[in-house]
């Protein structure tokens, strides 16, 4: 057997095992898995342990490969009943917003680093774009109001597409190569995205059509069946010039709200490959810096970033979101949680694949950039959303699940945790008048759960698991925000638990 093979396994085995543990600490200590992913990198590169790595156009493929799995996932696991309120603020703050930071950036970067205009708004349109496995991946661990995450969501999910479209177009430019005047530019990003959304939405339709409808041999192909028509929509998209990104974040919003067989397990097969493909990207992105560089990108990389963070981004948010009626602390939240990742570090490469002179400062000035900022920004924001009283979940969250008993069953299974203002505090079980197919199973009071009965009564800070019948699910939900809202008294209160605007 080939020992160059069996050592490159090995050495994989072992950077997914470590990352495991890696990420476990990670939620521990607040900080964002993707650093320490990128530290591994680094720590087997050139300075480390000597793995040498400079190929910009591997690089390049694989790490559009992972965003496409990690973008899939992102679709898969956002519902819709939470989207749709939320699709006016995440279309205008992955559009308006990104235009706007783009040109504030730019702005700062020629004011401040005297960088010429080309230069500075193919720096802009590297940084601008906020990253959906950070996102993702760090919202969903503090509850904050439903809406506000799924602008969030949405907004990282959409925006990768016009700002890719944007850094080829000008790494083009500075190369020369395509000098098309600035609204036939416009008019190609704009149909790139809607061939993007047809072809996504069309085959996340069509698939979950299909998937209905077919009987598979075994479960286990349900899932690599979704997640294949994920990719095929990404594909599909790319070939005919259109935006595959799009396409492949809406197929998976499509067939992750559809009633597919087996979606739970769907889920968990979505999320554990979305983790590996975020795993082996910063890994290689860790390989691909010289850290002997970075030293001299501190300093442009600090300007960018602040004028990232406490200019462009708060403008950007303010101009996209002030139509929808969004309260002032959820934008304020909203412009400090627009985290970067893999995404900028990747699109980094495509100027240097394209070779485009100083290419490789952009690389080190983004590198350090997403850095710095992931650990200010990632280490802040539970900080953030309770000084800005954001911090206060009324309703369930899902929890991940084996799922072939509850598909087979018809159920769901929901998290509820009872917060410090919830008047859900001393209410005893049956005063919850919770659907009659919907239960509380077990509860988790200071760390020690048990199963509760009729004289149960929830407190401040108990963890509940809900099981429900999956039709009964909404109204479990109504039930459970009435009852938070008002008291145990809540339907002669008149409190109907509808979602609020803001939740």
């Amino acid at each position: 057997m080939n020992t160059t093979v069996t050592v490159a396994l090995a050495v994989g085995a072992l950077v997914v095992l470590l990352a495991a543990v890696a990420l476990r600490l990670a939620d521990r200590i607040g900080l964002p898995s993707l650093l320490l992913y990128l530290a591994f990198g680094v720590a087997l590169g050139e300075s480390g342990l000597g793995v040498e790595f400079e190929d910009v156009g591997l690089t390049q493929t694989l790490g559009v490969a992972a965003l496409v799995v990690i973008l899939a996932e992102g679709g898969l696991t956002t519902r819709w009943s939470d989207v749709r309120r939320a699709v006016g603020p995440g279309i205008a703050l992955a559009t308006v917003g990104v235009v706007v930071s783009i040109a504030v950036v730019s702005s700062i970067a020629v004011w401040l680093l005297d960088f010429d205009w080309p230069f500075a708004l193919l720096l802009g349109a590297v940084v601008t774009s906020t990253d959906a496995a950070a996102v993702f991946s760090t919202l969903r661990r503090i509850p904050l109001p439903r809406r506000m995450v799924a602008a969030l969501e949405l907004e990282s999910g959409l925006n990768d597409a016009p700002v890719i479209l944007l850094v080829l177009v000008l790494s083009e430019q500075l190369t020369g190569g395509d000098t098309s005047v600035w609204y036939l530019v416009v008019a190609e990003v704009l149909g790139e995205l809607a061939g993007g959304t047809a072809i996504g939405v069309g085959i996340g339709f069509g698939g979950a059509w299909l998937l209905r409808r077919a009987a598979l041999p075994l479960v286990g192909f349900y899932p690599l069946a979704t997640v294949a028509l994920c990719v095929l929509a990404f594909a599909s998209a790319d070939l005919l010039h259109t935006s595959g990104f799009v396409a492949v974040y809406l197929c998976g919003l499509v067939l992750g709200n559809a009633a597919l067989p087996h979606r739970a397990g769907t889920i968990g097969f979505a999320e554990g490959l979305a983790s590996l493909a975020q795993i082996g990207l910063f890994v290689l992105l860790g390989l691909l810096v010289s850290p002997a560089r970075l030293p001299d990108a501190l300093l442009p990389a600090l300007l960018v970033g602040g004028a990232l963070l406490l200019v462009a981004r708060p403008l950007s948010v303010l101009l996209s979101v002030v139509w929808f009626r969004i309260p002032i602390a959820q934008q304020l939240f909203i412009s400090w949680a627009g985290l970067r990742g893999a995404v900028p570090i990747v699109l980094a490469t495509f100027p240097i694949a394209a070779q485009v002179p100083g290419a490789t400062r952009v690389f080190d000035t983004v590198f350090v950039l997403v850095v710095v900022f992931t650990v200010v920004q990632g280490w802040s924001l539970p900080a953030v959303a309770r000084l800005l009283r954001l911090a206060t979940p009324v309703t369930p969250r899902d929890i991940d699940v084996e799922s072939a008993p509850l598909d087979e069953l018809g159920a769901e299974l929901m998290q509820l945790r009872v917060p410090e203002t919830s008047r859900l505090h001393g209410v005893y079980l049956p005063e919850l008048r919770l659907p009659e197919d919907a239960a509380v199973v077990l509860v988790v009071r200071d760390g020690k759960p048990f199963v509760p009965d009729r004289s149960t009564r929830l407190m401040h800070g108990d963890q509940a698991l809900l099981v429900s019948a999956r039709g009964s699910r909404q109204e479990a939900e109504r039930r459970l925000r009435a009852v938070s809202r008002a008291g145990r008294l809540a339907t002669w209160r008149g409190e109907s638990g509808q979602p609020s605007e803001t939740d």
